[in-house]
């Protein structure tokens, strides 16, 4: 696709061609050692701030898709240690924790009820950026990053989308030319980062001219490769990792009485804790097919 296909493309256009070509759930655990990505900065007490810019999808052969991947994980401590690992279900395989959240939720018991939301799968992103204004780095300011983030900066790019109130304008952010710079406001609340002051500018170009937003464009780094089957871990594997979490080489679970007896791998799954209560950070692929259904 040119340039000025791009520019040429509604933003209701774009998120049509890109639902209908992405992949249901995409994932991959990075290095956080690669260079490519941009993490923001804090300050003693845990404050930070700085403006981004999301981008489009990049100018890449096979990337017609969301400009966005989604990243399933599970990060918990056990008494063997901390299992931190994507999960499969990113890519659409059965994965180890998820099955064994299922039955402790499933076995009745409270307390197995708990652990299992503690262990829930979380629910990241990967975009391409433009830092616009970085102060503790101001070495990054220009350049095009990778930018990983979680489920409330997402919020906002939806609230922008389908805006509350009759006098907000919709506006899809990662448009060249009519989305926004992002202010990043990072605040420490409760011992966890808190990105509820951020929001957006008001809608502008990413750069001056046609040909300045070609150049960014082109410096958009791959997400496609963040969904190949390849990057993650076997079941297997993530089987044996999730066992030495728990400290055993079988995964129990405990009944408070025979009347909640384990549930078997042959019994019908019920709501489990890695969808009970987890809509908020569930089917964001299906809040943009919603969106596109009622434009058309």
């Amino acid at each position: 696709m040119s340039i000025q296909a791009l520019k040429k493309q509604s933003s209701v256009e774009k998120l049509k061609k890109a639902i209908e070509q992405s992949q249901a759930g995409n994932g991959q655990k990075f290095a956080s050692e690669d260079t490519r990505f941009w993490t923001p900065d804090v300050d003693k007490a845990g404050n930070g701030y700085a403006i981004i810019r999301f981008l489009d999808t990049p100018e890449i052969d096979g990337e017609d898709s969301l400009p966005w991947v989604q990243l399933w994980s599970h990060s918990f401590q056990g008494p063997g240690g901390w299992y931190i690992e994507n999960s499969l279900t990113t890519i659409g395989q059965n994965d180890p924790v998820g099955e064994y959240n299922t039955k402790l939720w499933n076995s009745g018991v409270e307390s197995n009820k708990k652990i299992a939301r503690d262990q829930k799968r979380k629910l990241n992103y990967i975009s391409n950026i433009l830092v616009i204004s970085d102060p503790k780095h101001p070495e990054n300011e220009g350049k095009v990053f990778l930018y990983k983030y979680g489920k409330k900066i997402f919020e906002k790019i939806k609230e922008k989308f389908e805006p509350q109130f009759e006098d907000e304008k919709p506006m899809y952010a990662f448009d060249l030319w009519n989305g926004a710079n992002f202010k990043l406001k990072i605040r420490q609340v409760d011992g966890y980062r808190n990105y509820d002051k951020s929001e957006f500018e008001d809608q502008s170009p990413v750069a001056k001219d046609d040909n300045a937003i070609a150049a960014i464009w082109k410096l958009e780094h791959s997400l496609k490769e963040f969904v190949k089957p390849e990057k993650f871990k076997s079941y297997e594997d993530l089987q044996k990792r999730l066992n030495k979490a728990l400290g055993n080489t079988e995964v129990p679970v405990s009944n408070a009485s025979p009347a909640n007896s384990a549930v078997s791998n042959t019994t019908k799954p019920k709501p489990t804790a890695e969808t009970a209560g987890s809509t908020d950070d569930d089917d964001d692929l299906a809040f943009f097919e919603k969106m596109v259904s009622d434009n058309n």
